[in-house]
């Protein structure tokens, strides 16, 4: 079955792709959670014409995305926690943590699934944290962990 993508879809495709799915995906996961629509020439023609609305929300998105990165750019969090001999944490810092803190000093919410975290921190030091804004647009910021008494 031929559908035009309402949403960008992991591992399918971009916002205003027209792809070729299996009609139970379509009919039982695309369809019920509007990423899709079924590409018939009347869907199709009316979708050719919101496609320059479609792009310019997108250059508004990412400018959006770069002010953001501007703004997380070269932030420093302290974290402070329990640590063992060594620097080793008895936690550790999870993403949802880094995303707290995030909001609490820049006003910026982030999803903690766009962070760039190989696994929850668990060392006292400094730590480089990537986060993804947009396609293409990322930005660090530091984490520095403090054992504490």
């Amino acid at each position: 079955m031929k559908v035009i993508l309402l949403e960008s879809v992991k591992a399918l495709g971009k916002r205003g792709d027209i792809k070729e799915v299996a009609d139970g995906y379509a009919r039982n996961y695309l369809f019920p959670k509007k990423l899709a629509l079924q590409a018939t020439p009347a869907n199709i023609r009316r979708f050719e014409e919101e496609k320059a609305q479609i792009k310019a929300r997108e250059v508004q998105e990412e400018a959006e995305a770069r002010e953001l990165a501007a703004k997380i750019e070269g932030v420093v969090l302290h974290f402070s926690a329990k640590a063992g001999e060594g620097g080793k944490l008895f936690g550790s810092i999870t993403g949802k943590e880094i995303c707290d803190e995030l909001a609490k000093i820049t006003g910026i919410v982030v999803d903690k699934k766009k962070l760039d975290l190989p696994e929850t921190v668990k060392s006292t030091g400094s730590h480089t944290v990537k986060v993804h804004l947009y396609p293409g647009v990322t930005a660090d910021f530091t984490l520095e962990v403090t054992a504490t008494e």
